[in-house]
C-alpha cells in the first residue's frame, strides 16, 4: 500500500532485513499521525507501540523488540516524547453493541431460537469486512489432507475418504446436519489429530488439491490480515480495530473446543456463520485447528477438490494436556 512512495531498494536499518523496498520514515507520518488519532492519552494506558503491535500487528518482525520499534515510531513521527506517553482507545460505543450484539445472538441460536432469532447484527457491514480477509493464492498450501479412523488393515477407496453423503451428514463446526462440507487440513499431522485417535489405531489419510481461483475467507488472524492504512478517516479507523476484535470473536467460534455430548447446539453459532459466509460468495472457510498447529478448510462443495495419494499411518502416541 505504499508502493506509490517507495524509492529504492537496501537493507533495512530497523529491522536489519536485506534487499528490501525503502523509504524514509518521515515518509509515513501522515499515515501514523491518523492512526494515532484514534487513541487517546491516558495515564493509566499502554504505551503506543504496544497498542499499535496489539491491535493492528504492526512492527511484527522478530527485531523489532519495543526497543526497536520505538526507535522507528519516534522517528516516524519526528517525536521523541510520544513513545513515552501512555494512551487508550477512544471509545466506540457502535463497536462495542456489535460485540455484545453477537454475544446476544449465539446465545439466543442455541438455547431459543434457531431459526427465526430476533437478535439481529449488521449483516452487511459483515460482508464488507469479509473482503479484507480473502486470502491471496500464492498462501495456500499445495495440498491438503482429510484422515479417517481405518477400521481394518487395507486403506479405503477414494470415494469413501470424502465428505459423507447427503443423508449421512451430521452437524459438524462448519455445516448443520444433511449439507455434507468437506473438512481439510494443511498437514498430515492436523487431518489426523481432528479425528481424535487413539494409540495402536490405524489412520487413514488422502491428500487432496484444490483449484485456483477459489474465493477464501481466512479468520484464523484477523488482525495479521486487516490493515488501518486502507482508511482515510479517524472514525472509520476507530471503527475498523473494534471490527477486527469481532471478527477475532467470529474466528474463535470455528475455534472453540466442543464436547461431543454438546456439538448439535454449540456448533451452532459457527453453521450460522459459515451460511452468511458462503451466502456471500465464499468457496469455504478457514480457521486454526483446536487440535493441532495446522489450518483447517471447510470447503462448502466438495466436488471442487480432487483426491490424490492415500497412505495409512499408525497413531505412536496422543498426548493429553490438562489444566482447571
Amino acid at each position: 500500500m505504499f508502493s506509490e512512495i517507495s524509492r529504492r531498494s537496501g537493507d533495512c536499518s530497523y529491522c536489519l532485513s536485506v534487499n528490501q523496498p525503502l523509504l524514509e520514515p518521515l515518509e509515513l507520518r501522515e499515515h501514523f499521525e491518523l492512526l494515532r488519532g484514534v487513541y487517546v492519552t491516558d495515564p493509566a494506558g499502554s504505551g503506543l507501540v504496544d497498542l499499535l503491535k496489539n491491535d493492528w500487528g504492526l512492527f511484527s518482525h522478530e527485531r523489532m523488540d519495543v526497543a526497536h520499534s520505538k526507535e522507528l515510531l519516534s522517528d516516524i513521527l519526528d517525536d521523541g516524547e510520544v513513545v513515552r506517553q501512555r494512551f487508550k482507545p477512544s471509545s466506540n460505543l457502535a463497536a462495542e453493541n456489535a460485540l455484545q450484539r453477537w454475544s446476544d445472538l449465539r446465545q439466543e441460536l442455541i438455547h431459543q431460537n434457531r431459526y427465526f432469532p430476533k437478535t439481529e447484527i449488521n449483516l452487511s457491514r459483515l460482508s464488507r469486512l469479509f473482503s479484507f480477509l480473502i486470502l491471496p493464492q500464492d498462501e495456500l498450501p499445495a495440498l491438503w489432507f482429510r484422515a479417517r479412523i481405518q477400521s481394518g488393515a487395507d486403506p479405503f477407496p477414494a470415494n469413501e475418504m470424502g465428505s459423507p453423503p447427503k443423508h449421512l451428514a451430521s452437524h459438524g463446526r462448519a455445516n448443520p446436519a444433511g449439507i455434507p462440507y468437506l473438512y481439510l487440513a494443511s498437514t498430515e499431522l492436523t487431518a489426523i489429530s481432528e479425528i481424535r485417535p487413539h494409540t495402536g489405531e490405524l489412520a487413514c489419510i488422502a491428500a487432496y488439491e484444490i483449484p485456483v481461483g477459489l474465493k477464501l475467507i481466512d479468520l484464523r488472524h484477523p488482525r495479521l490480515s486487516v490493515s488501518p492504512f486502507i482508511l482515510s478517516d479517524e472514525a472509520e479507523i476507530s471503527m475498523l480495530r473494534s471490527d477486527i476484535e469481532f471478527l477475532e470473536r467470529l474466528g474463535d467460534e470455528l475455534t472453540r473446543p466442543v464436547l461431543p455430548r454438546s456439538a448439535a447446539f454449540e456448533y451452532v453459532p459457527s453453521q450460522f456463520l459459515c451460511e452468511y459466509v458462503k451466502v456471500c460468495g465464499f468457496d469455504g472457510v478457514l480457521y486454526r485447528s483446536s487440535v493441532g498447529d495446522g489450518v483447517n478448510l471447510a470447503l462448502f462443495d466438495p466436488q471442487l477438490a480432487r483426491i490424490g495419494q492415500i497412505n495409512s499411518q499408525r497413531v505412536i502416541s496422543v498426548r493429553v494436556n490438562f489444566g482447571k
